[in-house]
């Protein structure tokens, strides 16, 4: 008999490429997808803004973070499409997307839409892709796949602070890990359930929510 919410990623392992397999989510109780990412880079921070949504601490680096992407925004229309290996294709920037059937809802930096294929490119203030990046356009993969009927076979990581693209093939273990993290992620604002804290406490050094954690 199977559980919910899942808590082992392996549950969603699949030899079928075609298949991922994600739990049933309450269409009123969409996730953002930004909190997937939260989740890869700690489960804790999931808990502090679905548990104690009132406590919402803010930090430089948010602004910053902010304030970069508004910036890049204005140079990316001006970009030419050889940074996506592709001669041309149709442009959106800022995309709000919703999927009742994935429980997902988020804003793309830039979506990309050629005759066959569609390119999600998102923006980070890095120098490195992180797991939680990767995590982040799967996300948006799969919601551009069902809003629009198209592909999205590889998607951009745009590092605003190394100026360069990342490419990212969207394949179908990242696409199960978009799926745990989702369970996880339920696990934790249905039960209240607080994660341990992560292993790499570097991550904690420039977090908001570092001083609510009393055991690090």
């Amino acid at each position: 008999m199977s559980h919910y919410p899942p808590t082992n990623p392996s549950e969603f392992e699949t030899d079928d490429e075609s298949l991922f397999i994600r739990p049933e989510i309450p269409p009123d109780m969409l996730i953002a997808v930004t909190l997937l990412k939260q989740y890869a880079y700690c489960p804790r921070i999931v808990y502090y803004e679905t548990c104690t949504p009132r406590v919402r601490p803010t930090s430089y680096k948010m602004q910053a973070g902010h304030d970069a992407h508004e910036r890049e925004r204005n140079r990316a229309a001006r970009r030419t499409m050889s940074a996506y290996q592709i001669p041309t294709g149709e442009r959106h920037f800022d995309v709000r997307i919703r999927s009742e059937k994935m429980g997902l809802s988020g804003l793309i930096d830039e979506l990309v839409i050629t005759e066959d294929e569609a390119i999600v490119v998102d923006y980070k203030m890095s120098s490195r892709v992180g797991a939680n990046h990767l995590l982040q356009l799967a996300a948006y993969s799969i919601l551009v796949e069902e809003a629009y009927q198209v592909a999205v076979r590889r998607g951009f990581i745009y590092l605003m602070t190394a100026r360069r693209f990342e490419e990212v093939p969207v394949e179908v273990g990242l696409r199960n890990s978009v799926a745990a993290a989702i369970a996880e992620i339920e696990r934790i604002r249905i039960y209240e359930y607080m994660p341990p804290p992560v292993e790499q406490l570097s991550k904690c050094e420039s977090c908001e929510f570092r001083r609510f954690c009393n055991d690090i």
